[in-house]
């Protein structure tokens, strides 16, 4: 990664944030809780930077829209979460893999 990269990396996620403090207050609460729930779990699909601007532009229609937060996701943001990524491997994921592998060999 070059110093190019770092300095066009800093540069989106201050666009992002700046998205993100431009949201209403309901939406920016929700849209933390979500964001502190995806980095514990830890879907892989979150580095590529796609998932959260996604959550943002999907916010951004609903105040459009002029929908409550609530309305577009539930009451529950961990199961909206989770049906994000659903399909995606998270971290966990990978580091229970190579360990479900040698179950067997302490057996004997």
């Amino acid at each position: 990664m070059s110093i190019q990269d770092i300095i066009e990396g800093k540069k989106q996620w201050r666009a992002h944030v700046a998205r993100v403090k431009a949201l209403p207050p309901d939406y920016r609460i929700v849209y933390k809780e979500m964001q502190k729930y995806l980095f514990k779990v830890g879907p892989v699909s979150l580095s590529d930077g796609t998932l959260l601007p996604g959550i943002v532009d999907f916010f951004e229609e609903g105040v459009a829209a002029g929908k409550g937060v609530l309305e577009l996701i539930g009451t529950d943001v961990a199961a909206f979460c989770d049906d994000l990524i659903k399909d995606s491997p998270t971290y966990a994921d990978a580091y229970r893999e190579p360990m479900s592998g040698n179950s067997g060999a302490a057996e004997g």
